[in-house]
C-alpha cells in the first residue's frame, strides 16, 4: 500500500484524479477556468496533473527537474505533444528564459507537492512573477511540515519508518541517527535531510506570500488529502473550521494545504 511513489503508472493516474476531482473544482470555486487557458505546472513530474487540464483543452507547459521523469512524461503523454498541445521542458526554473525559452505567459500555474522541495522559497515566489499573465492564478497544494508525514518519510525502504509519524520533526542528528539504524541508503537519507531542511509550514507560506506582495484569494486546509482516497480509500475530508483556527494544533493534524494565490 505505501509503494505507490515507486509505481510512476500508477502515480499518475492518483494525480491525474486528483486533479480533474479537486484540484480544478477548487480553481473553479474562486473564478473559472477560461477555455483555451495557458496552463503552466512547476515540478510536473510524470504529468498526471497536466492531463486533467488537457482534457480541457488548455493549452499546457511542464517544467520538470528531473530528466528520467520528464521522459515518462513524454511517453505518457506522446499524443498531446505530437499535437503541439503539450510543451515538457526538463530544466531548473531558473535557468529557464521566460522571454526566449517560452511561447507565452500563464493564466494558471501549479505547484502540486512541489514549494516543499524548493531551497529559497521567498525567492523562488519573487521569480514566479516573471511567467504569469496580468491576472494570474496560482494553485499550490502541500503538506504542511509538522503534518504526521511532512518529512516525507514514506519513501524510506524499512517499513517501521516509512509509517512512523512525526519523527521527521526530531532534531536533524537524531532524525539521521534513526535513518542510519534502519538501514536506509545514502540516498534515501539525503533526499530527506534535504526535505527537512525545505519543508515549509502554514504560516511561513502565508508570510512569504504576504512579503512578496501576492494576495491569497482561496485557501482550504485538509484533515485527509484529497489524494488519500487513491492512496488509501480515504475520502478527503476538510479541517474541522474550529480546529483550523488553531495554529498550534491544525499544524500537526492538517495533510493537505490547498490555496490561490494571485
Amino acid at each position: 500500500m505505501y509503494d505507490y511513489h515507486k509505481d510512476k503508472s500508477r502515480y499518475f493516474k492518483f494525480t491525474y484524479q486528483t486533479t480533474k476531482d479537486h484540484i480544478i473544482p477548487f480553481l473553479e470555486d474562486h473564478r473559472k477556468i477560461e477555455p483555451g487557458s495557458s496552463v503552466l505546472e512547476i515540478g510536473c513530474g510524470e504529468g498526471g496533473v497536466l492531463q486533467a487540464f488537457l482534457e480541457q483543452g488548455h493549452q499546457c507547459v511542464g517544467i520538470e527537474l528531473s530528466p528520467s521523469r520528464a521522459e515518462k512524461a513524454r511517453a505518457f503523454m506522446a499524443d498531446a505533444i505530437a499535437e503541439d498541445r503539450l510543451r515538457l521542458i526538463a530544466k531548473d526554473i531558473y535557468d529557464i528564459d521566460h522571454e526566449t525559452d517560452l511561447d507565452f505567459r500563464f493564466d494558471i500555474v501549479v505547484l502540486k507537492d512541489v514549494i516543499e522541495h524548493i531551497h529559497d522559497q521567498a525567492k523562488f515566489m519573487a521569480h514566479l512573477k516573471h511567467f504569469l499573465n496580468p491576472g494570474a492564478r496560482i494553485f499550490f497544494g502541500f503538506p504542511p511540515w509538522q503534518m504526521p508525514f511532512g518529512g516525507h518519510q514514506q519513501i524510506c525502504t524499512s517499513k517501521l519508518l516509512s509509517r512512523l509519524p512525526y519523527y521527521h520533526l526530531l532534531p536533524m542528528g537524531l532524525y539521521k541517527s534513526i535513518l542510519s539504524i534502519g538501514k536506509e541508503s545514502d540516498v534515501t537519507i539525503d533526499s530527506l535531510t534535504e526535505i527537512k531542511e525545505t519543508g515549509i509550514t502554514i504560516e511561513r507560506f502565508e508570510k512569504i506570500v504576504r512579503e512578496k506582495n501576492y494576495t491569497i484569494a482561496k485557501k482550504r486546509l485538509y484533515l485527509f488529502n484529497p489524494i488519500y482516497e487513491h492512496k488509501f480509500g480515504v475520502k478527503p475530508r476538510e479541517q474541522v473550521g474550529l480546529i483550523s483556527k488553531i495554529p498550534l494544533l491544525r499544524n500537526f493534524i492538517s495533510t493537505a494545504a490547498y490555496y490561490i494565490i494571485e
